[in-house]
Order: structure tokens, then sequence, then C-alpha cells
């Protein structure tokens, strides 16, 4: 590993907190800690990157597709958070030997943090439906109020997912009186009744729904789950709320449906390509609350998943590597 240690970095820590919110001193006192505080488009990683043994990221802030990884000759770790990452090509970092290291979601240092999610998905949605951003912005500006809310009470909500969160977002929605609808591939009616909602069809979800969110993974199965069709069934006054991942709706067909007023407006915590581009056309638009991905950003929860990090690269700097999500590369 080299007489000064081998080099570890943190990527995408833009509050700048990977180091204060974890104790990192057990590797630092053994290797050589970067704290990138800013994205790295591919080709700058490239070069950025080369020296580094070990790369932690946080979620998929970063990508790391195969034309990467191979540009990357000293690496021998990669931490991620949860069990798999979808921008990671995990056949390529195995063929080159590389060893991904997940989080422990079951460990009890999580446990208080799951209300990350649903409570800012709840914060979005209110303030999305009061048209919070707009008049802050005003404030701000010198000016003073030009928009009218709706009031929650008595509207109906409608949640594509009932998980976690979906079950969660239900909670928050019975004390502001709304009644709840739900809709997932795999969803009963009997799980949506007992989660405090009225299982749908997909179709009348977005019919009936005075505000629609978006609580499911992303995957084959939902990606471009909300396009044109499902955007045309919803009410000229209702919104769309997103925490969940960009490409679960088509971009296109959504701007197309806010440009066009064909619904009210939406409120996006992630988009296609993250970190959202400056020119990009939702930036522009007036009836859309933006935020930078800050659904799972809390002090509490990136606490837990940076602790999880700092014990993957201790143990492997310990030579006995722990969760290891493709094992097969230690025999590369």
């Amino acid at each position: 590993m080299g007489d000064r240690g081998p080099q570890v970095a943190i990527l995408d820590d833009y509050a700048g907190v990977a180091l204060r919110l974890a104790d990192w001193s057990s590797v630092q006192t053994r290797s050589r800690i970067s704290v990138f505080d800013r994205h790295l488009g591919e080709e700058e990683a490239a070069e950025v990157l080369r020296p580094f043994d070990v790369i932690c990221t946080l979620r998929e802030r970063m990508a790391l597709p195969r034309a990467l990884l191979e540009r990357l000759p000293n690496l021998k770790l990669i931490t991620i958070v949860g069990r798999s990452l979808p921008n990671l090509d995990m056949a390529a970092a195995t063929e080159r030997g590389i060893l991904v290291a997940h989080t422990d979601f079951a460990h009890p240092r999580f446990r208080s943090v799951h209300d990350a999610t649903p409570e800012f998905a709840w914060g979005l949605l209110i303030a999305t439906v009061r048209n919070l951003a707009e008049e802050h912005r005003r404030m701000r500006d010198g000016a003073w109020q030009a928009t009218t809310g709706v009031t929650l009470s008595g509207k109906t909500l409608g949640l594509i997912g009932l998980g976690r969160v979906g079950t969660r977002m239900a909670e928050y929605a019975k004390v502001f009186g709304m009644e709840v609808i739900a809709w997932s591939q795999n969803l009963t009616a009997e799980a949506a009744a007992a989660a405090g909602a009225r299982r749908v069809e997909k179709a009348a979800l977005f019919g009936e729904s005075d505000v629609v969110s978006i609580h499911v993974v992303l995957s084959d199965r939902t990606r471009g789950l909300v396009g044109e069709e499902e955007l045309t069934l919803m009410k000229p006054h209702a919104y769309l709320i997103n925490t969940s991942r960009g490409p679960i709706v088509d971009e296109t067909a959504m701007i197309g449906a806010l440009q066009t007023g064909r619904i009210a407006g939406a409120g996006l915590d992630v988009f296609d390509v993250e970190p959202l581009p400056p020119d990009h056309p939702l930036r522009r638009l007036p009836n859309v609350t933006l935020s930078p991905h800050l659904g799972y950003v809390t002090r509490e929860m990136l606490g837990a998943f940076y602790s999880d990090t700092v014990e993957a690269v201790v143990a492997w700097l310990d030579g006995a590597p722990i969760r290891i999500a493709n094992p097969e590369a230690a025999q590369r």
C-alpha cells in the first residue's frame, strides 16, 4: 500500500460534513483522505481519482461506469450506501478485482433516521401547493405576495408506492384531513387498507388525486412509469411530487404538462441528470418547486452512512473486508 498508506477519496460531500458526522480517526491515522465537495464529471474524475485506492460514494451522486473504472488503475475498494448502486458497473468492478462494500441498514444506528425522506417529501408537498419557493424569492427581491395556494384538508393524496415511505406519507395525510388512495404493481387492497389507504387502479389514481406523490424505487419496471398518458389523466389543478428518482417520470412529458398548464405544478427533489444542469428548463418554470436531492440529507442519516463507510474502510485496511457486495472480486 506504500509507505504513506493508501489514498481514500470521499466524493460529493457537497455540504462539507463527512469528516464531522463520523469519526474517521481510525482511517486518517493509516491513510490519506481527500474530500471532494463538488461533483466531478467523468473526464475530470478519471484524472483526479487516478491515484486513489479507495473511493467512498454517497448514494448515486457519482456514476462509476466501466469506462471510468478502467481508467482508475489503483482502485481497490468502493464503498456504497445501500446494497447496490444503480450507476456503478458492478461487473466491471468485479472483473478488475475492485471490492464493493455496502452499508448495513439493519444496524441500530439506522433505526432513528428512516423518517428523513417522508418528512422532507411532506415539506416539499406543502411548499409546492402553497407556492412557498416563489413567494420566498419575491420576498428576497423586496416584493410581496402574488400567488394563491390550496388547502390540503378534504383533498385526495395519491401515492405511487406504499412501502415504508409511502405508509408514512399516508399517516401524515390523515393528520391533514386528506383521503389517501394508492397504487403499485404488487399492492393489494388488504395491504393498502392496513396502511390507511384505499387501493385503486393506476388510471384511477391519476384521475382522482389532487396531489400525486411517488414512492417506488427505480427499476426496469418503474422507469418511465409516469408518462404523458398518466399526466393527461391528472386534474388541471393537481400537483406531482417526486422525491424518489427522476427517471420514474418521463421528464419531457412532465415539462410539457407544466408548460401548458395541464397540471398545476410539481415539487421535484430528483432529476434525470444530477446535479441538474444550470440551463435546464425546469429551473425556469414558475410552477415548479425544486430542491437538490435533499430527501435523505439530514445529519442523522449522513452520520449513519458515513459511520458504516468508516467501518468498511477500516475492515479493508485490516485485510478483512466486510459487507462485500461482490465477493468474487477478491479472487481476481
